[in-house]
């Protein structure tokens, strides 16, 4: 499979994944300021962005997208970064290629099967009517009946592409995501403890990742340091960049 990317930066690889419904976009600006001292590459999952779509969605093969695109940018170890969903991928990652991953960062996500927190947003996406809808204005119009949250909407749009017939599509597979939701919220599991350094960053104002789980990371990933980002809920590199990029830097330079 060929990921769609983007490279920044020279030095040691670092690979940094987005969560559900986003893009590498989200992580552009911050992937800049890693290039300072990484060479930086922001991937596509996936059923995201300019990814090609699949019918399955699921960690594992995730996982295997990363193999493959290591070995197509002959990378043989790298950092990574994996914010919520993409946290999971990383891990699962690291759980079947421990010997590829230097040191990873997790942010804002535990290694558990979590309840169903996006059928707002799915019903929402799903109730936009691409043959009669004539601008992004109006698709936000539409998403606030079911998503009041101004900042979610604006994240789901940046996902509304314009077809080569002038109409609206989403970037992302949609019918895939909702079919393999229950793969989406599910857990990371390993048979044996996990002998890779690993950085988790919770946000402050956001509950993804709770006092068990922190123990339960240590299970995983005896290496384990927990770190709080102030004033941020669960898109932490988004509501406070610079902190998230100060603990990644001191985590991965020493």
């Amino acid at each position: 499979m060929q990921l769609n990317y983007k490279q920044f930066g020279n030095g040691t690889p670092l690979i940094i994944l987005h969560g559900l419904f986003g893009s590498l976009d989200n992580w552009q600006t911050l992937a800049k300021q890693f290039a300072e001292n990484f060479s930086v590459y922001i991937i596509d999952v996936r059923n995201h962005g300019k990814s090609p779509h699949t019918a399955e969605h699921d960690y594992i093969s995730i996982a295997e997208d990363l193999k493959e695109f290591m070995q197509q940018q002959n990378i043989d170890k790298a950092h990574f970064i994996g914010h919520s969903m993409g946290g999971k991928a990383v891990m699962q990652f690291s759980i079947l290629y421990p010997e590829k991953v230097l040191k990873q960062v997790i942010v804002d996500i535990a290694p558990k099967k979590y309840g169903r927190g996006h059928d707002d947003i799915f019903d929402a996406i799903f109730s936009l009517d691409f043959n009669t809808l004539q601008s992004r204005n109006e698709a936000d119009e539409q998403l606030q009946k079911m998503i009041p949250d101004f900042g979610t909407r604006q994240f789901i749009l940046k996902n509304l592409d314009r077809t080569d017939d002038g109409k609206y599509a989403w970037k992302f597979n949609l019918e895939t995501l909702f079919r393999e939701y229950e793969n989406v919220r599910g857990g990371v599991t390993s048979s044996k403890p996990i002998d890779v350094e690993t950085l988790v960053i919770k946000g402050e104002k956001s509950n993804y990742v709770k006092t068990d789980d922190e123990a339960n990371f240590k299970i995983l990933f005896p290496k384990t340091t927990i770190a709080s980002v102030s004033n941020a809920g669960h898109w932490v590199h988004a509501e406070n960049p610079r902190e998230l990029l100060t603990l990644v830097n001191r985590f991965l330079i020493g």
